[in-house]
């Protein structure tokens, strides 16, 4: 009687370790199946979004990565833009670089000049030469408002060359900083700040997996671009219920950007589109980058839940 309890028990325990196992594959093979699908929709994504930016009248540079599974989709990403603003990422990166290695201190003082102020300066604008600031002080409306004598208060106190080295340092390959913000005198000689759609994912990917210097530094950085006061571009068309974005934006003649990452409910993803254009407004790059935009979002909430969980 004995002996026939063990081999029961024994035939059981097989035959539940069987059916565990099965479950464990279905479930597996379900998983396979969905992940199948939103890989079709993405490969679908690229190519409405390659349509698009084909019939843009200019030259258009993509990255947009999907964070949870690492695909993406490039288009003219290795090419050099004119950076306008967006050298301004780099720039706060720099700062927290050389704060850790004690170069300077976020309480460090500077004083404005007369030769700082320049057009798109929303907060230092109102402020009288000699006026005082701490460089803590300064990344908040050079990030959130894109101040650009915050910026050059900035640029001077470090540096072209230490600015350009840290650059390097950080890991890109494409971006560089040879004038000041709208220094147009420097630019008819030749001078000019370029990046790359790829560089700017670079730096952004950093933040987000809070890889650039430490987790500390990561958010804090991302803190600032969550601050972002400009959001007529990527921002513009998404709901503001269940979005959360970091971003950054630039604008000058004949150039539009915006890049920056996507919190949403059903996943999140990094986008970064330089537009070089030869319109001469940017009214319809800014519709392009916020139609991009609109047309990732709705690729996540379109999707099944995560398979990959």
């Amino acid at each position: 009687m004995q002996r026939k309890i063990i081999l029961l028990i024994i035939a059981f325990s097989f035959f539940g370790s069987g059916l565990f196992f099965s479950y464990k594959a279905y479930k597996n093979y379900q998983a396979l199946k969905i992940l199948e699908k939103r890989k079709e929709a993405w490969l679908a994504l690229e190519k409405k979004l390659q349509a698009k930016t084909l019939r843009f009248p200019g030259t258009v540079s993509v990255v947009i990565k999907d964070l949870d599974t690492g695909w993406e989709i490039m288009q003219n990403d290795e090419i050099a833009i004119p950076s306008a603003s967006l050298v301004k990422i780099p720039i706060m990166f720099s700062y927290f670089y050389a704060n850790q290695e004690g170069r300077v201190s976020f309480k460090d003082t500077l004083i404005l000049k007369g030769s700082d102020k320049v057009a798109g300066s929303k907060v230092l604008g109102d402020f009288p030469a000699g006026s005082r600031f701490t460089v803590g002080e300064l990344l908040v409306p050079m990030i959130t408002q894109s101040d650009n004598s915050a910026t050059n208060l900035l640029i001077g106190f470090l540096g072209l060359d230490s600015l350009n080295a840290y650059f390097k340092k950080m890991g890109l390959k494409n971006t560089n900083l040879a004038r000041k913000m709208l220094d147009f005198k420097e630019r008819r000689r030749g001078r000019e700040n370029y990046t790359t759609a790829q560089d700017m994912a670079f730096l952004l990917e950093k933040l987000y997996h809070k890889e650039f210097l430490n987790k500390e530094v990561s958010e804090q950085c991302l803190m600032l671009l969550g601050e972002q006061k400009i959001n007529d571009r990527i921002p513009k068309k998404l709901p503001k219920d269940g979005t959360f974005i970091c971003h950054k934006t630039g604008l000058e003649r004949h150039i539009c950007h915006d890049v920056g990452i996507v919190y949403t409910r059903k996943g999140n993803f990094l986008i970064c589109v330089l537009v070089h254009h030869k319109d001469k407004t940017a009214v319809r790059a800014k519709k392009l980058i916020s139609d991009i935009a609109l047309f990732t979002y709705n690729y996540y909430q379109n999707q099944s839940a995560r398979a990959y969980n």
